[in-house]
């Protein structure tokens, strides 16, 4: 039986946004309360979430969701701190796998995070990702073979250097309405709709 973590990456400090975007208020709860939300209803077996900026503000915002957090002291650095951050943390606990996912990505729901842990469990030697149509991207899957080599990743890119050079290794998912809150533009036309 396959045991798959999900790293949820909140940690960042919003800089374009301005303000602390995890704790925009969206549907009743916030941005990164709703992403922990569709999260908790997936097939995963566990879900820990990354903070760094503003952590202590945001942990109390998401405290009734009792999920284990992580701190990225690093998170200025980049997205990448946060996965290697997340990723030590995981990595003693005896996962097969790991789904990372961003806390700004309100079109995610449970039904597509299942999509990807069954094509994982399909194919448990394989990262699965997600697709915008020119790059491939997170919510993605990363069997434990690929933890060490997460563990040096550097900068903002977070992993899609990574995916990049490791095409022959990925089965793309088919495209999927993916947007990610970066502005208070794009704020705003999300919660106009």
């Amino acid at each position: 039986m396959q045991k798959i973590a999900i790293l949820i990456l909140a940690a960042g400090s919003s800089s374009r946004m301005g303000i602390a975007k995890q704790i925009l208020p969206y549907k009743k709860t916030t941005l990164l309360g709703w992403t922990i939300e569709q999260v908790k209803t997936s097939k995963a077996n566990a879900i820990f979430c990354v903070l760094g900026a503003k952590e202590a503000i945001i942990k109390e915002k998401i405290d009734q969701y009792k999920i284990e957090t992580i701190f990225n002291a690093d998170f200025k650095n980049g997205l990448s701190t946060s996965i290697v951050a997340g990723v030590n943390h995981i990595i003693a606990k005896n996962f097969d796998s790991v789904l990372i996912t961003l806390a700004d990505q309100p079109n995610i729901n449970p039904k597509y995070l299942d999509e990807l842990i069954i094509t994982s469990k399909e194919n448990p030697k394989k990262i699965i990702v997600s697709n915008y149509e020119t790059k491939r991207g997170v919510p993605a899957i990363f069997p434990k073979k690929y933890f060490n080599q997460l563990l040096n990743l550097k900068g903002d890119k977070g992993a899609s250097l990574f995916l990049n050079n490791n095409v022959s290794e990925t089965i793309k998912m088919p495209l999927f309405n993916l947007i990610d809150i970066d502005t208070k533009e794009d704020y705003q036309k999300l919660i106009n709709k």
